[in-house]
């Protein structure tokens, strides 16, 4: 690892899920940080959520080998499917209708999503905009 440089490791792992075995040990092994500790810290800070749900997470990895983390909100494709109960997307995005939503979950994703830090600064119709592209690439027809 060269010196003086802080790393970022990008992981999706379920809340409350966390485990030295891959992909979490291997990716945090390598830039020499404990992985037992992230996950003792991660699972403590996902407790409150349904186990299982996939995080993103950013992990800053300091020169001195010690982290700092940031947990999102879960992906819209997640949470498109949960509402849906869709199973899995289309085989071909974009050209197959697999099922339905409402204008009304369209928001409620939408709202979810805007706690991000990214997305803070974002009017709320403008990430459910972006919320109603990702449905049509999953097969979701929106209906009001």
């Amino acid at each position: 690892m060269s010196k003086g440089q802080v790393h970022l490791v990008r992981l999706l792992v379920g809340a409350g899920k966390a485990s030295p075995s891959p992909p979490v040990g291997p990716a945090l092994g390598a830039r020499g940080v404990k992985s037992m500790d992230f996950c003792k810290e991660f699972n403590a800070r996902t407790a409150h959520i349904e186990p299982g749900v996939p995080i993103p997470t950013m992990i800053h990895v300091q020169p001195d080998r010690t982290f700092t983390f940031i947990t999102k909100t879960p992906p819209t494709t997640y949470l498109l499917k949960q509402a849906s109960g869709l199973e899995k997307g289309p085989a071909r995005p974009g050209h197959e209708i697999t099922g339905t939503i409402t204008l009304k979950h369209v928001y409620e994703i939408a709202k979810i999503k805007a706690r991000d830090e990214h997305l803070k600064h974002l009017k709320l119709e403008s990430i459910a905009s972006t919320v109603i592209g990702t449905a049509r690439t999953l097969g979701l027809q929106v209906v009001p």
